[in-house]
């Protein structure tokens, strides 16, 4: 199987095993499952158009999941304040077929706060690919000690002192 063939099937393996990248502090738990579900889906959509050639990034719902942990962790800025109900009313308004209450939607952002939400997307992106990468590091050494230690333990010692 070709490297690019191999490198496709572990993203779309990815898809359905990656962790969400949730804020630190405790609240990851606190996800509601249709959002999980989002991430999900989304992840699946987004690995679709990078087989087309497009490049990877977070998702919409990614984005909001770790916001929401982050807003639930610590006091965040008006900006973050504003890209947080903006992804999160697009968000909900996709996978919840509601419309977000009209005194907090944020329909649209500023350039800046643009900039900074597409710089979130590609982090959590990062992050869970490295995630990835890591768990597979772990999973390749562990599988190496235990072929170890059954080679030792069916060749015979030669010498016992």
């Amino acid at each position: 199987m070709s490297k690019n063939a191999s490198s496709m099937i572990d993203d779309l393996v990815g898809t359905l095993t990656d962790p969400i990248i949730v804020c630190p502090g405790g609240w990851g738990d606190g996800l509601p499952e249709w959002l999980k579900n989002a991430v999900t889906l989304e992840m699946l959509t987004e690995n679709m158009k990078t087989t087309k050639g497009e490049q990877p990034t977070g998702t919409d719902a990614e984005a909001c999941a770790y916001l929401n942990t982050a807003s639930l962790t610590m006091p965040i800025d008006s900006d973050w304040s504003q890209i947080y109900l903006y992804i999160a009313g697009k968000t909900y308004t996709r996978w919840r077929k509601g419309e977000m209450p009209k005194d907090i939607r944020v329909d649209s952002l500023t350039e800046q706060q643009m900039a900074d939400l597409n710089r979130l997307k590609e982090w959590l992106y990062c992050r869970r690919t490295t995630a990835r990468q890591e768990q597979e590091r772990l999973e390749r050494r562990k599988q190496k000690e235990e072929e170890v230690i059954k080679r030792e333990a069916e060749q015979p010692a030669l010498f016992e002192f």
